[in-house]
């Protein structure tokens, strides 16, 4: 299943960040994972979280300019050749992978990856024919 990730752009200086985290926090919302990229004038967070909808207009009310994207949450064995195992059917059928972050953490062996795909749908569909579990919800 696809899972709503909130990007939103942070100009590169102190505080950002804080204040964008202090929004969510105020209106009770949780992070689940996130990733920070950033430039020399602006940063990107990009965050998986428990009301992206909430999430999103709360962020907007505080002056942040925020996108909303499809990806992929997948459990991938937390071992060496774990992820190297999911990557093959998608090579295999020439899919590309925009980025990706992970975390570990609380998953008993598992690790779980956040993949950003060129075409999710066929993804989705390659990970599922390849066995691979692919989360509804973080």
């Amino acid at each position: 299943m696809k899972i709503q990730q909130l990007s939103i752009f942070l100009e590169n200086k102190p505080g950002q960040l804080k204040r964008a985290c202090d929004l969510l926090a105020g209106a009770g919302i949780n992070i689940t994972t996130l990733t920070v990229a950033e430039t020399k004038q602006y940063g990107i967070l990009r965050l998986i979280v428990t009301e992206w909808e909430r999430a999103k207009s709360v962020l907007e009310s505080g002056g942040f300019l925020t996108k909303t994207t499809e990806v992929l949450a997948v459990q991938v064995p937390d071992r060496p050749g774990g992820l190297a195992a999911i990557l093959e059917p998608i090579e295999k059928n020439g899919i590309n992978i925009d980025y990706m972050y992970a975390f570990t953490f609380g998953r008993e062996g598992k690790a779980v990856m956040i993949f950003r795909f060129d075409n999710p749908e066929q993804a989705l569909d390659v990970l599922k024919s390849a066995g691979v579990e692919v989360l509804k919800e973080m």
